[in-house]
C-alpha cells in the first residue's frame, strides 16, 4: 500500500504521510520534531507574575460577564 505524498509547508520537501507520524499532517517529521522541542523552552514565571496574570484574567471575566448579562433598563 502506497502512502500519500505530501509537501512540507516549512521546508517544501516531499514526504510520505504515514499513520502514527508525530506532528502535523502538512509538515515532514524533521520539521514537526523541531517545533515540539521549541515549545518546551517556555520561561518560568514567579509568583508575582502568576498573580498579576490571574488578576487580569479575573478582570476580563468580570467585564465579559457584565457585558453579557447586564439588564438594559
Amino acid at each position: 500500500m502506497a502512502f500519500p505524498t505530501k509537501t512540507c509547508v516549512v521546508c517544501e520537501e516531499e514526504f510520505e504521510l504515514k499513520p502514527g507520524k508525530p506532528g502535523f499532517a502538512n509538515r515532514c517529521p524533521e520539521c514537526s520534531t523541531s517545533d515540539s522541542r521549541d515549545a518546551g523552552n517556555s520561561k518560568k514565571m514567579d509568583a508575582e507574575e502568576r498573580k498579576s496574570i490571574a488578576e487580569a484574567n479575573e478582570a476580563r471575566r468580570d467585564a465579559m460577564r457584565n457585558l453579557l448579562y447586564r439588564k438594559d433598563s
